[in-house]
C-alpha cells in the first residue's frame, strides 16, 4: 500500500532506481529559500538564547528579580543612572526604570517565558485539532456533525475576549505561563481541525485508503498508517505560522495585565511597564519590542518558506515545468527532474537547435 517504496526507471536502462524521498526534496526546496534559511538562523538562534538564559546570566552576573535601587535616580522619578539605561560592563543592556533589575537578564528570560508559551499552545491546538478534524471525517454523520458544530462555535469565539474573561477569574496562585498556554490552546484550535477534517475527507476516498479498508483495518489503524503521513504537510505548515500568532497573543494578553505576572519576565509584561518610560528611558521600551518584532518577522518567515517548501502543487509545477531557453539559446531541462527522459528530451531539442 502507501509504505510500498516508489521507484523510477533510468531512461535506456530500465534499471529501477529509488525515488528522491519527500524529506529530501522539502530540504532541498527549502535551501532554496534564502530568506527562509536567514529565518531559521534567527529562530535557532533566539531559541538557543532562552534555553541558555541561566547560563548567559550567570557570565553576566545577574539575575531578572534582583533590585538595585543604588542604580536609579529616585529625583527623576527613577530613571537608570548614566548613558544608554546604566549600560556598562556589569548590565550589559542596562536596568529597568524605577527597580534597577537587569534589563538583558529580563529578556533572555523574557524569550524563554514568550517561546515557550507560545510553542505549548501550538502543540495543543495541533493535538485537539487533528483529533477532532480527524474524529469528524472517520465518524458516522451524527458524530461529524455534533463535531463540526463545536468546531464553529469555537473558531466563532473571539480569541482575545474569551481570554481576558477566562485570565481574570482564575486565582492567582495557578502558575501563569501555564494558565496562559492551556487558555490560548483550548479556544484556537478551531481552525486547524476544519483544515485537518476536509483534507481528511479528500484522503478517505484514495485507493490506497480504500485498500487498507477492504483488508479489514480498524479506523485507528487506517488514521494511523495512511491518514496521518498524508495530513503532515499541511499541518505542519499551519503549526509553522501559529507559532508567531501565539506569541502576539501572549504579548497582548501580558500587556493587558492578565497575562504572565511580575516577578516572572515577559516581553508583553515589559511593553506593559514601558509605555510610561519611553521618553526617559527608550531602551525599556525597545528592547522588548525589538524582541518581539524579530522573533514574529523571522517565523513568520519561516513558516512561510515551509508552506512553499511542503506545497505539493509547487513541487509538481518544478518537477513538471517546461524548459526554459537561456540567453545562449540553450534550452534548459527542470531543476527537479529525476528522470533521463527529461535530460535526454533537452538534449535532443539542442541538438535540433544546432542542425538548424
Amino acid at each position: 500500500m502507501s509504505e510500498a517504496l516508489a521507484v523510477v526507471e533510468t531512461a535506456g536502462t530500465g534499471t529501477p532506481v529509488p525515488a528522491v524521498s519527500g524529506a529530501r526534496q522539502f530540504w532541498r526546496r527549502l535551501r532554496a529559500q534564502r530568506a527562509a534559511l536567514v529565518a531559521a538562523a534567527v529562530v535557532a538562534l533566539l531559541v538557543l538564547v532562552a534555553l541558555a538564559a541561566p547560563l548567559l546570566t550567570a557570565l553576566e552576573g545577574q539575575d531578572p528579580t534582583t533590585y538595585h535601587p543604588t542604580l536609579i535616580d529616585s529625583a527623576r522619578g527613577g530613571v537608570p543612572i548614566g548613558s544608554f539605561g546604566g549600560a556598562g560592563a556589569d548590565h550589559w543592556l542596562g536596568v529597568e526604570p524605577q527597580t534597577g533589575r537587569d534589563m538583558f537578564a529580563r529578556l533572555v528570560y523574557g524569550a524563554r517565558v514568550s517561546l515557550g508559551v507560545a510553542l505549548a499552545a501550538t502543540v495543543v491546538q495541533i493535538a485537539i485539532g487533528v483529533t477532532v478534524g480527524v474524529a469528524a471525517a472517520l465518524g458516522n454523520r451524527w458524530i461529524d456533525q455534533l463535531l463540526s458544530r463545536a468546531t464553529d462555535i469555537i473558531v466563532s469565539m473571539p480569541l482575545m475576549i474569551m481570554s481576558l474573561a477566562l485570565l481574570a477569574i482564575v486565582p492567582s496562585s495557578f502558575p501563569r505561563p501555564v494558565l496562559v498556554t492551556l487558555v490560548i490552546g483550548l479556544i484556537a484550535w478551531g481552525t486547524i481541525a476544519k483544515i485537518v477534517r476536509a483534507q481528511t475527507l479528500s484522503l478517505k476516498g484514495l485507493d490506497y485508503v480504500s485498500a487498507a479498508r477492504l483488508s479489514g483495518w480498524g479506523a485507528w489503524r487506517i488514521a494511523r498508517r495512511e491518514l496521518l503521513p498524508g495530513l503532515a504537510a499541511p499541518v505542519i505548515t499551519y503549526a509553522a505560522l501559529l507559532v508567531p500568532a501565539n506569541i502576539s497573543v501572549e504579548a497582548a494578553l501580558s500587556f493587558l495585565g492578565v497575562g504572565v505576572k511580575p516577578p516572572t519576565p515577559s516581553w508583553g509584561q515589559m511593553l506593559t511597564a514601558a509605555d510610561v518610560w519611553y521618553q526617559a528611558a527608550p531602551q525599556y521600551l525597545l528592547l522588548p519590542a525589538g524582541a518581539l518584532f524579530v522573533t514574529v518577522l523571522a517565523l513568520t518567515v519561516l513558516g512561510d518558506g515551509v508552506r512553499t517548501a511542503l506545497d505539493p502543487r509547487a513541487a509538481s509545477r518544478l518537477r513538471v515545468g517546461t524548459g526554459r531557453k537561456d540567453t545562449t539559446g540553450t534550452v534548459n531541462a527542470p531543476e527537479n527532474a529525476t528522470d533521463g527522459s527529461t535530460r535526454g528530451a533537452a538534449r535532443s531539442a539542442n541538438e535540433k537547435e544546432a542542425s538548424a
